[in-house]
């Protein structure tokens, strides 16, 4: 088997690379367009299955792996911030309230497909504005959905609990990856 990771994600390679897989990473060009009436816990597995769709067609050999996290609030999708004003209203959105971050893993063969999406609850403290800016100007969390990364100074200080995986919440459900790849 071979297995090729569609992610330019460093946490992504990280756990995929813990887990105890090789794997080769490849790029994916694909327009992450939601249609406008998709279920909140519909949407990571849409866009990650839209991702796997785009990929050339795989050899025998080959398995694709692709992923995608969605952060939402109170009914509403939080993507990656546009600049640094969209990410403190974001972080100020998130200050003091639980969140849902759901993330959907496809895995594709030649002739098969799975799709699958795990979702955590995520409760943060109360928010400073002078938190916050720490935070925007040390890490830099324009790469990541909701405008924040668990595994960063801000995980670590400022979430009061988690419901669910911890890996689903920073980008990948290795406990589904795992499960699914060692049935293939």
């Amino acid at each position: 088997m071979k297995l090729l990771l569609a992610s330019q994600s460093p946490r992504r390679k990280e756990l995929l690379s813990s887990l105890g897989f090789e794997f080769e990473v490849v790029k994916i060009d694909c327009e992450e367009i939601l249609p406008a009436h998709i279920k909140i816990e519909d949407a990571a597995a849409y866009l990650s299955q839209l991702k796997a769709d785009t990929f050339r067609n795989l050899a025998v050999e080959e398995v694709l792996l692709t992923a995608d996290t969605v952060v939402a609030i109170d009914g509403q999708f939080l993507g990656k911030p546009a600049d640094k004003d969209d990410s403190r209203n974001m972080l100020r959105h998130l200050s003091g309230k639980t969140h849902q971050v759901y993330t959907g893993i496809t895995i594709k063969t030649h002739d098969k497909i799975f799709t699958e999406t795990d979702v955590a609850d995520v409760t943060f403290d109360d928010l400073t504005d002078d938190e916050i800016e720490y935070y925007i100007q040390n890490y830099k969390p324009f790469d990541k959905a909701g405008s924040y990364g668990i595994q960063e100074w801000l995980g670590m200080a400022k979430i009061r609990n988690i419901y669910g995986s911890f890996y689903t919440i920073m980008g990948l459900p290795t406990h589904l990856v795992y499960k699914i790849l060692r049935e293939i």
